[in-house]
């Protein structure tokens, strides 16, 4: 089956870690100059332009110019989507996790008994 391009939908465009990267830059920081996100990501001008051509077809983000300087901002709503289709996996994220805790505790409640039980001698 072949792959769908990235511009096809939000869920194909933030597939690639270095545009997840973006995106999670542009939510703490707010909206960035290409430049900016070239320092801060580390690789060269054109691969940063490239990702953030991909981002603004599907509409995370979007440019307005500045001087010579183009900004970049997220658009979170584009990432609802996203959103909602992780949330629906929340209830099977808190079993898995309520059940990590009965075994932790139970192991816990466990050593103290045994502990309790069977004191060690102290060394003299």
């Amino acid at each position: 089956m072949p792959r769908a391009p990235t511009t096809s939908d939000v869920f194909n465009a933030i597939a690639e870690p270095r545009r997840r990267q973006i995106v999670e830059l542009l939510a703490r920081r707010g909206a960035l100059s290409v430049g900016m996100l070239v320092v801060k990501l580390g690789i060269p001008q054109p691969a940063v332009s490239k990702h953030l051509g991909v981002l603004r077809k599907v509409g995370v983000v979007v440019v307005a110019r500045e001087g010579r300087e183009r900004i970049y901002s997220l658009q979170a709503q584009k990432l609802k989507a996203v959103h909602d289709w992780v949330k629906s996996f929340e209830d099977l994220w808190d079993h898995q996790l309520h059940r990590i805790r009965e075994r932790a505790e139970r192991r816990a409640r466990e050593q103290s008994e045994s502990a309790i039980l069977n004191p060690r001698k102290e060394q003299s």
